[in-house]
């Protein structure tokens, strides 16, 4: 239990964090600003496919073909001119043009369907070509009324869909969670020193287990209101889905906080200017933010980076608040994590107390 003694210093720092607004304003501006973009860019709808009809044929058959093809909401149809359509093509206002041939009728067999594309498109073509042959299968059989082969039954068991935002909530928030431990640790004690306050600090009878506790306890509040801000915002605004227990994802959060904090205290003990704290802190900071699966799954990054990307301390919490957030895991659930969790707990507090050294730093 915190002593009287660290309580009250905690009680001051706590004090002079609140007094940088700017600090803790950017410090949720910027990931409430992600956020909101992601929900924006990643709203689960899918735009219709941008197809332009050119008939040439004089048929029913192709009138209502045409008809078909615009009543299905998957593709947004625009029939005219081929030098019309074509110029809409070049210009990137249809994605694609389908040309059909004089001979098109229901006694046509195997007439030539001309299917022109836009260059630009080349990379969704591997998408939309499939949904176009399926549709236009569809359609062969209702003019030629052959009976499928089977059909498919299909079930709905309300599985539980997910957007990118879902994904990427805890990712970021492990994100957040690291800059601002590292800012408020390793940071602060390179200002405090700047500012002649350890130094005063030194002649009194405080210990560094009571600073460094203070700290820590000053720190940790801070960042629990600053994230549950941002889960408040996440979760009523943009309607992100948390289904796992908010207990064992608060506890992660702490674990996670402690950690940076300690390693955030190994950088200001190193380094004894902002400038060098600033460069030590982006090696730190920098190459967790792409190989921690903030913002994608580490499975998808190559073989060789993966075993290191795993073993960083912000791929296992991040992965543990994911993993209860998204999947409902238990702390059971994510023993293997929670295991990685506690080694760099440990790691982190070893080399915290053994580079703090109160005399040297307050210097």
């Amino acid at each position: 239990m915190p002593t009287k003694l660290q309580l009250h210093l905690a009680k001051i720092f706590l004090k002079i964090f609140l007094r940088d607004r700017q600090s803790i304003f950017f410090s949720l501006f910027f990931p409430i600003i992600f956020m909101t973009v992601f929900a924006f860019a990643n709203n689960g709808e899918v735009d219709p496919i941008k197809l332009g009809i050119v008939n040439n044929s004089a048929s029913e058959v192709a009138s209502d073909f045409s008809q078909i093809l615009n009543d299905n909401l998957l593709f947004n149809v625009t029939v005219g001119e081929e030098s019309i359509l074509r110029a809409e093509l070049v210009d990137g206002d249809q994605t694609m043009l389908l040309i059909l041939p004089e001979d098109f009728d229901a006694q046509s067999d195997g007439a030539e369907l001309q299917l022109l594309v836009d260059a630009a498109q080349v990379q969704q073509l591997g998408l939309i070509m499939p949904l176009l042959e399926q549709t236009l299968i569809s359609i062969e059989r209702e003019f030629r009324n052959i009976e499928p082969m089977f059909t498919l039954t299909i079930e709905d068991v309300q599985a539980r869909s997910q957007r990118y935002l879902d994904f990427l909530l805890p990712g970021l928030m492990a994100f957040t969670l690291m800059q601002l431990s590292i800012a408020g640790s390793g940071f602060n004690i390179v200002e405090f020193r700047r500012k002649g306050i350890l130094k005063r600090l030194f002649v009194t009878p405080i210990k560094p287990r009571d600073f460094i506790t203070a700290i820590v306890l000053a720190r940790m509040a801070i960042i629990l209101i600053q994230l549950t801000v941002l889960i408040i915002f996440a979760v009523t605004i943009l309607d992100v889905r948390i289904v796992g227990n908010f207990a064992s994802f608060y506890l992660m959060i702490i674990l996670g906080t402690f950690i940076f904090l300690c390693l955030g205290f190994c950088l200001g003990s190193i380094a004894t200017t902002q400038q060098a704290v600033m460069a030590v802190g982006n090696i730190v900071i920098f190459p967790q933010i792409f190989l921690s699966g903030v913002f994608y799954p580490i499975e998808s990054m190559p073989e060789l980076v993966q075993p290191i990307a795993s073993l960083l301390p912000l791929s296992f919490v991040s992965t543990a608040m994911r993993e209860i957030a998204n999947n409902g895991a238990s702390l059971l659930d994510i023993t293997p994590t929670l295991l990685g969790i506690a080694a760099w707990f440990i790691i982190a507090f070893m080399l915290a107390t053994r580079l703090f050294v109160w005399k040297e730093v307050a210097n």
